[in-house]
C-alpha cells in the first residue's frame, strides 16, 4: 500500500529520481522493438501496418479508413446522454481554446519600413487516440478542437480497432463532434510510423499529437525531426498539496483517479497535517475496494505513490516545483494564494471542488499535459501547438542605407564578409 513518510529535502530528491528512473528503464526496453517497427512501415507501408495490427490487436479491420457516413452511423449507436455530454464538453473546450488564437500582425516604421509576423495553421496534423481496453473519446476532443481552431488544413486521426477489428463508436462520435477530417483504424508504433512516413492510404503529416502507451511515446521520440510532435509523454501523475482543512475522502478519490490509469502512474499527497495523512490512507483502503481497477491502483500506489508530511506549506510548494507534476491540486483553505508560487505544473486545480477529472473531461483547458518533470519547460497542448509563424521584412533603399554601416560592422566582427558584402554592394549603386 502507499507509503507515508516525513518530508525532507533528501527524501523529496530521492523520490523524484525514482520517478525519472522508471521512464528510462522502459524506454530502453522498447527502443529496439520500436525502431524495427518504424523501419518496416517506412519500407513496406500498409502491408507492414496490417501485419502489426493483426499481431498486436488480434484482427485487422476489413477496411482501414472510416468514411463520413460510417462515422455518423457509428455515432448513432451511442447513448444519447453520452452524446449530449460530449457536445457540452466540446463547447467548453472550444470556448477556452478560442481565446488562445493569435493573429498575424504588421507594423510600420519610418522610411517606409514594414515588418510583421504571419501566423497560420499547419498543413496536415496526425492525432493518435488510444483504444483497446482504455478508449478515450475525450482525447479526440482535446487534440482535434485546438487544431481546428488553429485552422489546420487536414486532421488525420488514427486509433486502434476494438476487439474483432471493429471501430469504437464512442471514439468515432467524438471524431465527428470535433471535426476530424479522416479516420484510420490502426494503433501502436506502426500507426505513428504511418503518419510520419505516409503509406499507400495514409497521408504523411507535419505533426503528430496525442497520448499513447510506451510504444507510441517511444515512436514519437524516434520520429521527432521527421515530423514535429507535441511532447514525449510518460505515465500519468498527480500531486496534491493539502492543509488541515482538506477532506480525506476527496484526496483519496483524486489520488486513485490518476493511479487507475497505469501501473506506473504516480499519485502523491503532500500535507502539513499528520492526521489528514492518516485519514487519507484509511480512505484509500476503503474506497479502493469498490473500484473496478483496484489491482492497477494498488500497484501504482505501492510503487510510485506517497503521502508526505511536511512541516510547512513552503516546503510543500518547493517540492511541487521540483517535481513539476502533470496535474497539481491545491486543497487548502485559500488555494488562490498559491497560484503565483507554483511555477512548474501542467495544470493546476484550485480548491476542494476542482478535482482533476473536471479538467480531464469538461472544464475546457487541455488535458494533454507535460509529464515526467517536463512541465519545467513544456506547456499543455494548445492552439499554439498547431500553428507556425513566419516573420517578414520590407526595407526601402534609404532605410537600408541608414542601417548599412551598423550591419557591415556586425557582420565583419563575426568574420562573415559575404554578409557584409551583400549590404555593401547595395550602397554602390
Amino acid at each position: 500500500m502507499i507509503q507515508t513518510v516525513a518530508g525532507n529535502a533528501e527524501l523529496c530528491r530521492g523520490f523524484i529520481e525514482k520517478l525519472k528512473e522508471r521512464i528510462g528503464e522502459n524506454d530502453r526496453k522498447v527502443d529496439g522493438a520500436v525502431a524495427e517497427i518504424l523501419e518496416n512501415v517506412r519500407k513496406n507501408g500498409d502491408a507492414a501496418v496490417r501485419a502489426y495490427t493483426e499481431k498486436f490487436d488480434g484482427a485487422a479491420p476489413e477496411k482501414t479508413e472510416i468514411s463520413r457516413e460510417e462515422l455518423k452511423a457509428l455515432a448513432a449507436q451511442c447513448d444519447p446522454a453520452f452524446l449530449e455530454s460530449l457536445e457540452k464538453a466540446a463547447a467548453n473546450i472550444r470556448d477556452f481554446h478560442q481565446r488562445q488564437k493569435q493573429q498575424s500582425w504588421l507594423t510600420t516604421q519610418q522610411d517606409g519600413v514594414l515588418m510583421g509576423q504571419r501566423v497560420r495553421g499547419l498543413h496536415r496534423v496526425g492525432i493518435y487516440v488510444p483504444g483497446g481496453t482504455a478508449a478515450y473519446p475525450s482525447s479526440v476532443l482535446m487534440n482535434a478542437i485546438p487544431a481546428k481552431i488553429a485552422e489546420v488544413g487536414e486532421i488525420i486521426m488514427v486509433t486502434p480497432p476494438a476487439k474483432g477489428g471493429k471501430p469504437n463508436p464512442d471514439i468515432m462520435a467524438a471524431a465527428l463532434a470535433a471535426g476530424v477530417d479522416r479516420v484510420f483504424l490502426m494503433g501502436g508504433a506502426q500507426a505513428v510510423a504511418a503518419l510520419a512516413y505516409g503509406t499507400e492510404t495514409v497521408p504523411k503529416v507535419d505533426k503528430i499529437v496525442g497520448p499513447g502507451n510506451i510504444f507510441v511515446a517511444t515512436a514519437k521520440k524516434h520520429l521527432y525531426g521527421t515530423v514535429d510532435i507535441d511532447m514525449i509523454a510518460g505515465p500519468s501523475e498527480i500531486l496534491i498539496l493539502a492543509d488541515e482543512t482538506a477532506k480525506p475522502a476527496y484526496l483519496a478519490a483524486d489520488l486513485m483517479s490518476q493511479a487507475e490509469h497505469d501501473r506506473m502512474a504516480s499519485a502523491i499527497l503532500i500535507t502539513t497535517s499528520e492526521k489528514l495523512a492518516q485519514e487519507t490512507v484509511a480512505q484509500l483502503q476503503e474506497q479502493m475496494q469498490r473500484l473496478s481497477r483496484r489491482e492497477i491502483i494498488e500497484e501504482s500506489l505501492t510503487n510510485f505513490g506517497a503521502v508526505i508530511v511536511c512541516e510547512t506549506m513552503e516546503e510543500a510548494v518547493e517540492f511541487a516545483n521540483d517535481l513539476a507534476p502533470e496535474h497539481l491540486e491545491v486543497c487548502c483553505a485559500n488555494p488562490m494564494e498559491y497560484v503565483g508560487r507554483l511555477d512548474n505544473a501542467g495544470s493546476v486545480f484550485l480548491g476542494n471542488y476542482s478535482p482533476e477529472p473536471l479538467g480531464d473531461y469538461f472544464a475546457g483547458p487541455n488535458h494533454v499535459l507535460p509529464t515526467s518533470g517536463t512541465a519545467r519547460f513544456f506547456s499543455p497542448l494548445s492552439v499554439d501547438s498547431f500553428v507556425k509563424k513566419s516573420s517578414f521584412i520590407y526595407y526601402t533603399q534609404p532605410a537600408l542605407q541608414a542601417a548599412s554601416e551598423d550591419i557591415i560592422r556586425l557582420a565583419e566582427t563575426e568574420g562573415l564578409t559575404a554578409h557584409a558584402n551583400s549590404i555593401r554592394v547595395r550602397g554602390e549603386e
